[in-house]
């Protein structure tokens, strides 16, 4: 136990140029310098789809997964050797119920929404680290799996949703960190901001109807969804957490959350 309670966040992640952004990676580091320091960090990202639920392999030194393509050599070549993080994924496993087992892949590494955040925001790879697979997009089932991870928080873990407020890559038409934001990307995130300030729960679950920009802001919707564990992980998902980073990154939303 600790004696300070992790927050929860729910952050974006870019792609691998996001480590040479001054700006994001800035405001990435300061936010990780207000935390308290984690015990260890659970993360969920969008980037591994999988159900039944399933843990990332938890020893040293656990591999990085390359999940991208057309960027730079030096991308492929980076490495971010955490130390184990058995003991996390063993209570992890116990706090979900008999009828929804848990499979520890034995292999399987971090992908870029988890170690290019990460990266930055603790550079020094010593914080034991362990990735959650989305296993479902319901909102209302992410909600109850982010509260059976709420204690955790008690426990010094830091629990991370890593995703993009906005995300229609099909859609963009200027691939700059600077370029214009297109009108459904706006749409969306101003829209989302203001449910976020009211704490509006429900209706951050009906983006699908409720939402402007959509489906544009999110044709798939794996970039979106990992709001809910870290809402179900708040004391009150329907208490306002503290919106961060508003603003965009080739055209998409980097607005991000932090919970009590």
């Amino acid at each position: 136990m600790t004696d300070t309670r992790m927050p929860a966040l729910y952050i974006g992640h870019g792609a691998p140029p996001l480590l040479d952004d001054p700006l994001w990676s800035s405001q990435l580091r300061s936010l990780a310098a207000d935390l308290p320091r984690p015990k260890a960090i659970l993360i969920v990202s969008a980037h591994w789809e999988s159900a039944p639920l399933m843990l990332s392999a938890s020893g040293p030194g656990v591999g990085l997964v390359y999940d991208f393509g057309g960027f730079e050599e030096r991308y492929y070549r980076m490495t971010y050797a955490t130390p184990e993080a058995n003991e996390l994924a063993a209570r992890v496993a116990a706090m979900m119920p008999d009828t929804e087992p848990v499979h520890q892949h034995p292999s399987r590494g971090l992908d870029h929404g988890a170690w290019v955040p990460l990266k930055i925001m603790y550079p020094d790879a010593d914080i034991p680290v362990l990735q959650m697979s989305l296993p479902t997009q319901d909102p209302y089932k992410l909600l109850t799996l982010g509260s059976r991870l709420r204690e955790l928080r008690d426990e010094g873990v830091l629990i991370i949703g890593s995703g993009f407020l906005t995300h229609g890559l099909p859609f963009l038409t200027e691939f700059r960190i600077d370029a214009k934001a297109p009108g459904w990307s706006v749409d969306f995130d101003l829209w989302a901001a203001d449910a976020l300030a009211r704490g509006d729960v429900a209706a951050l679950a009906s983006y699908k109807s409720q939402a402007p920009g959509m489906p544009y802001a999110h044709p798939t919707v794996e970039h979106y969804t990992p709001l809910f564990v870290t809402l179900g992980a708040a004391s009150d998902p329907e208490a306002p957490g503290e919106q961060l980073f508003d603003g965009y990154w080739m055209g998409l939303s980097k607005r991000s959350l932090r919970v009590a």
